[in-house]
Formats: C-alpha cells, sequence, structure tokens
C-alpha cells in the first residue's frame, strides 16, 4: 500500500498544529505546524514523494525552531532592557518582600515582570514596612530608586 499525502494534507496538518498551540501552551508544535506549512506550500508546485516531503517537514521545523531560540527570542529579550523599558518602568508599582537594613537593600516583587525581572532590589528615601505599595521613580542600574505614596 503506497501512502501518498498532497499538498492541501500537509496545509491542514500544518493548520491543525498551529492552532493546536493555542490549547497546548507548551510553545513547540508550533514550529511543527510551520513545517507541516511550508511542506504544503512547496508540494503545490514541485510534487514529492512522501520520504522527501517527510524531510523537508523535518529540516524546515528544525529550521523555524532553530532561528526562534537563536534569533528571536534574543533579539525580543534585548527589546525589554533598553531605554525605552527603563523609562515605561517608572511609575509601576510593586509590594516591599524584604525591608532594607544598614548593610542591605530592601527587595520588591512586581506582578508583571518589569525589564523580565519580577523581583528588584530597591532604595527609597522614607521608612518603609513590609507589603507596602513603592512607586518606581528611576531605574538606577540594577537597583530601583522608589518612593512610597501614600
Amino acid at each position: 500500500m503506497d501512502i501518498q499525502l498532497l499538498y492541501w494534507h500537509w496545509l491542514v496538518i500544518g493548520m491543525i498544529l498551529v492552532v493546536g498551540e493555542i490549547f497546548i501552551p507548551s510553545f513547540t508544535i508550533l514550529w511543527f505546524g510551520l513545517g507541516a506549512l511550508v511542506v504544503g506550500l512547496v508540494e503545490m508546485f514541485v510534487p514529492m514523494s512522501l520520504s522527501t516531503q517527510i524531510l523537508v517537514w523535518t529540516v524546515s521545523s528544525v529550521l523555524f525552531t532553530v532561528a526562534w531560540f537563536k534569533v528571536i527570542k534574543p533579539r525580543m529579550a534585548s527589546n525589554n532592557s533598553g531605554e525605552k523599558a527603563r523609562y515605561s518602568a517608572i511609575g509601576e508599582s510593586g509590594l516591599v518582600t524584604k525591608l532594607p537594613t544598614d548593610t542591605t537593600k530592601g527587595r520588591m516583587r512586581f506582578s508583571t515582570p518589569i525589564m523580565d525581572r519580577d523581583e528588584w532590589v530597591f532604595n527609597c528615601e522614607s521608612a518603609v514596612n513590609l507589603g507596602d505599595r513603592l512607586y518606581i521613580k528611576e531605574v538606577s542600574g540594577d537597583v530601583l530608586v522608589v518612593t512610597k505614596v501614600d
């Protein structure tokens, strides 16, 4: 029995995998879905044997995965640490999780990450208590300068 996959089979498989990524949030089957879509598009113009189709699917899926982890994801992460990200962090609020002492700085936690971190070291001019809500006034290196709004 000879199995033959037509171009539209690959397009349907690709769409199912891409849509499946919505329901399975692993961020892995997306690349296999995109690889299947590539095979479907190539198969529309250049008929291939089943073994060639599987080879093209494997290679394109690997290329999409490598492109994500080596090019796209690092570029996106670098966008969260520039001057624009620092400026957008001003005014955000977080809760004190560790009180500052004479020798150590305090720590605060944010509900959504600020520049890819959800916990930061801070300096505050006024006295603070655990659980106080502080607002970012300035980002100075790896330390937040914060203020307490009553």
